[in-house]
């Protein structure tokens, strides 16, 4: 006897990755005065899609994952 196993699910799920990034990395990515009102510049989690494709700047984890949620997108933490 085989069992199907379920080959795409990266392709079902809309799978997004966050990583905590440092204020140089993000600083590159926007304009110079865009973090100009960020409380806590070390709390910057970008998010990134399943192919590496930058989604999202968002300032603390909880409302990194809160977002993701909110589209649909079921968030993993990369570290």
């Amino acid at each position: 006897m085989t069992t199907e196993i379920e080959t795409d699910l990266f392709e079902k799920e809309a799978l997004v990755y966050i990583r905590q990034m440092d204020v140089g990395e993000v600083s590159g990515l926007l304009p110079p005065d865009a973090l100009a009102d960020i409380d806590d510049p070390d709390d910057l989690f970008m998010v990134f899609s399943a192919d590496g494709q930058r989604l999202a700047i968002v300032e603390g984890r909880d409302a990194a994952f809160a977002a993701c949620h909110a589209n649909d997108l079921n968030p993993l933490s990369v570290h």
